[in-house]
Formats: C-alpha cells, sequence, structure tokens
C-alpha cells in the first residue's frame, strides 16, 4: 500500500520520515540506492547518466525542472523521468520536498515566483501520482488524505476561506447543504436522494462529486498546506542569524532552474525571420500600424478597449513573450519577468502614455481603468502589481486583426504587411527581423513596410487562434 506521505510529506508519515533524518548532515552525499531504484525501474529511459539524481539535493531539483519542462518544452519527454512516480523512492522524495520549501521560503519568502512554481508542481506531482496507480487504490488514497486533511466530518464552507481567497478553488466547485460540504455518498443520499425527481441519485452523485471533486479538494488542500508551510520558514527565517548555507545554495540552483525557459524553448536569438523570438526591448520601428495609431491617442469613441483590450495585451507580450503564437503555452507575466522590473519600467509606461495622448487623457475622467489594464495583465482587480494577486485574472493575448477589424475598426489602416498576418503580434514579430537587418546595413535608413520584403510565407502559429478565442468572451468587459 502506498503511504499518504507519497502524496501529501506533510503528512504525520511525512513528519516521521524528515525526523528520522535528524539532521542536515550527509544531506549531499551520494546515496546508492536512490540510484539502484531509478537506473532499475523499467519504464525509466536515462539518456545520460548525468540524468540520474543521486543524492536529496538533484532530487529537489529534478522535481522542478519536471514541472518547468513539462510546461514549457514542447519536445517533453515524462519517460526521463518516470522515477518520480515510483513509489519507491518515497522516503527520499519526501526530504527532497522538505528542503524545497525551506531553502524558497528563506531566499524568496511566500509571495515569490518560486513559492508559486513549488506549490503548483507539488500539485501537477499528486495528479501524475494518482493517474499512476490503479483505480481502487487511488481513491482510497484520496479517502484517506481527505480524513486526515479535513478537521471534522462536518465540514463548513468557511474551512476553505484560504483556498477560496487564493483562488485555489471556487466556491462553486464545491457541494455544500446549509452552509456544510457534502462529499460521502451515503450523506448525499440521504440529503438530496429524496428531493432528486427523474434521475438516478447515484448517478447525479458522481457526477456532481465522484472522485474527481474529491481529488481535486484534496489537491488544493495540499497545494494551501505546502503554500503555507512556506510562509512558517519565511517567517522563522527572518529572525535566525544565518541560514544554513545549503538551503541558499539549493535556492539559487532552483532560480536557474526556473529561469531556464528564458534561456531555452524557443527564447534565444534565431538565425532569421523564421526563427524563435528573443523577448527584448520594444522597437517602435516594427510596430503595426494600429499600435502606432493608438500610441498617438485615440481622439473619438472607443478609448477604453483601445488602451486596456488592445494595447495593454500588445504591449506586454511583445515585450515579454512575443513567441506566445508559436509556442502555444500559457504563461504568467512573472514567467518571463520574475521581478516585474521590465512590466513597471517598460510596459505600463507606454500603455500609460497611449492613455494619456486619448481626447481626453483616459484616466483623467476614468482612472479606474489602470485597475482594468492590471487585470488584463493577470493581477486581478488592483491599483497595483503584486506577484500575491498574480493568477486572479488572466493575462491577455493580443487581439486579432479580424477583431480590430470588427471592434476598433478606427485604428485598422492596413500596410502591406498586414495582408499577409492576422494578429498585429504576428506583425511585430515579422518586422523586428526586417528592421534588425536593415538596421544592421544601413544605420541612416528607418525602416518601413515598404523597404521591407513582406513576401517571406506565413508564420505557421498565425496568430494563434486558440488562445484570441479563449478570449472571445472577454473583449467587451472591463
Amino acid at each position: 500500500m502506498v503511504s499518504i506521505s507519497f502524496l501529501n510529506p506533510l503528512s504525520s508519515e511525512g513528519k516521521d520520515i524528515v525526523r528520522e533524518l535528524g539532521s542536515f548532515d550527509g544531506i549531499s552525499h551520494d546515496i546508492p540506492e536512490l540510484r539502484s531504484i531509478i537506473t532499475h525501474n523499467p519504464s525509466q529511459e536515462i539518456m545520460d547518466d548525468d540524468e540520474i539524481p543521486s543524492n536529496y539535493l538533484e532530487l529537489a531539483l529534478k522535481r522542478m525542472e519536471w514541472y518547468i519542462k513539462k510546461k514549457n518544452d514542447r519536445e517533453f519527454n515524462s519517460r526521463r523521468y518516470t522515477f518520480l512516480s515510483d513509489y519507491a523512492i518515497n522516503k527520499y522524495d519526501v526530504i527532497s520536498f522538505y528542503l524545497l520549501c525551506q531553502a524558497i521560503g528563506v531566499k524568496f519568502g511566500p509571495n515569490s515566483r518560486e513559492t508559486r512554481v513549488m506549490v503548483e508542481s507539488q500539485g501537477d506531482l499528486i495528479h501524475e501520482r494518482l493517474g499512476k496507480l490503479a483505480a481502487a487504490e487511488g481513491r482510497q488514497m484520496v479517502d484517506e488524505s481527505l480524513q486526515m486533511l479535513l478537521a471534522d466530518d462536518r465540514v463548513h464552507w468557511t474551512f476553505f476561506e484560504e483556498l477560496l481567497s487564493s483562488r485555489k478553488i471556487r466556491l462553486t466547485d464545491l457541494v455544500l447543504d446549509q452552509g456544510e460540504l457534502i462529499l460521502d455518498q451515503e450523506d448525499f443520499l440521504e440529503r438530496f436522494g429524496p428531493k432528486i425527481k427523474q434521475r438516478n441519485p447515484m448517478s447525479m452523485y458522481q457526477l456532481l462529486i465522484g472522485d474527481e471533486l474529491k481529488e481535486l479538494i484534496m489537491v488544493k488542500l495540499i497545494m494551501q498546506e505546502t503554500e503555507d508551510y512556506i510562509k512558517q520558514v519565511h517567517e522563522k527565517a527572518r529572525i535566525m542569524v544565518e541560514p544554513n548555507p545549503i538551503l541558499l545554495e539549493l535556492a539559487e540552483q532552483v532560480a536557474e532552474v526556473l529561469s531556464e525557459p528564458m534561456q531555452s524553448y524557443g527564447y534565444v536569438s534565431g538565425g532569421g525571420s523564421g526563427g524563435p523570438m528573443k523577448a527584448g526591448p520594444l522597437n517602435p520601428l516594427a510596430f503595426p500600424p494600429c499600435v502606432k495609431k493608438a500610441l498617438e491617442g485615440i481622439k473619438s469613441g472607443g478609448r477604453n478597449d483601445a488602451i486596456v483590450l488592445f494595447m495593454t495585451p500588445f504591449v506586454s507580450y511583445a515585450r515579454l513573450y512575443p513567441d506566445v503564437f508559436r509556442m502555444n503555452i500559457t504563461k504568467r507575466v512573472s514567467d518571463q519577468d520574475p521581478n516585474l522590473e521590465m512590466t513597471e519600467n517598460e510596459v505600463l509606461p507606454l500603455i500609460y502614455e497611449a492613455a494619456q495622448r486619448c481626447v481626453p487623457p483616459l484616466f483623467d475622467d476614468q482612472p479606474q481603468e489602470k485597475v482594468n489594464i492590471n487585470a488584463k495583465l493577470g493581477f486581478g482587480m488592483h491599483s497595483s502589481l503584486k506577484l500575491e494577486h498574480e493568477g486572479e485574472t488572466t493575462w491577455y493575448t493580443p487581439m486579432s486583426c479580424e477583431k480590430i477589424k470588427l471592434h476598433l475598426p478606427h485604428l485598422c489602416k492596413p500596410d502591406n504587411v498586414c495582408k499577409k498576418i492576422g494578429n498585429p503580434l504576428s506583425y511585430y514579430n515579422r518586422m523586428i527581423w526586417e528592421v534588425r537587418n536593415i538596421e544592421k546595413e544601413n544605420p541612416d535608413t528607418v525602416p518601413t513596410s515598404e523597404t521591407v520584403n513582406t513576401d517571406t510565407g506565413d508564420s505557421g502559429a498565425e496568430e494563434g487562434i486558440s488562445n484570441n478565442k479563449s478570449n472571445d468572451n472577454k473583449d467587451g468587459e472591463a
């Protein structure tokens, strides 16, 4: 039987494993048994001996590496990380979990990008491990975990206050009766069975609750406990004379792993117009006509949509994640700008400049639009950008040309390049290569669409149809 600690290292069983370890002595020493478990797993694919973690610290980094690559690498090979779902590594995995939480808590704190990635990776790993178990065993593990996580058989919805406030779970996800959470099948049938007409009560239970809701609640509770533990570590670290150097070194290595998407997976300089785009300073010479027109200021109707729904996504993605449509991987602003420095110093000033040039200036009579801009960047309805609010809303992808024609026709004055693309961001990506090449050849030439070779063919990602579909119902929101 798999131990609860394999899903929840913060359980009493997990804490017992940590107590058995005792201290940091030997934490970086090689563990032959760990290597043996991994190499003898018949499902494990090993391309290089260096891929095999040899100690607790290396296993901790592999946990983070797995999540980052799974999220960012289109060529991700899950078989290279099969060992993470092998129960035989449980006692080593529990220690690596605590090392990660302590390193992140000491160095970065609870509101950091590192904490968010750690919490999210733990949630994903639980789902991964449950998926490898037999159905009956998985259900038993979930039920036992919930018994430990929930304070009582009768749980009021207010028990989930932290989960609800952090938006890890929504109130509409829960099945409640007089404010009490209903998860047990017998309890559901007793309370709702007589009220259900023309439907099978058992079928309704499976539809509304079943295994899916139980697993969701269990995973989210463990994620919240993980976040709370990192916060506790951080608060204790503030009164420590000097953190353990092993934790500080591990924290630096975690930061390196998290920075990898900016160095790989499409964010290195390419050799031509068809190559991957590098996130870099904005070049106004490569802006499409609609963006240039918006930067001049909107002197008629549509100020709000032009600045909030059009300029905000374009400027932020052009600066931070220009390859979003090619990569087709959802990210947050902090994945590209961990300290929000580029967003604060380059993205927002350009948006605010366009807003100020509107007639009348947008913020003069509608200052609340600054909050809406933050919301479109993914930071919720708040007056300032804070990592703790990130994820409350979605980082909008740029409007397609079709939507601009429909909603902001006064901005759409197409040139020769526009005829070959379907999104302003694709225009920018195409022109930026040409602008750089022309600037290198003749620094005195100011590139325009007439001096650029526009016959480069369509860019395959053309214009992120799937991403823009996700915004179909959002373009009219404040």
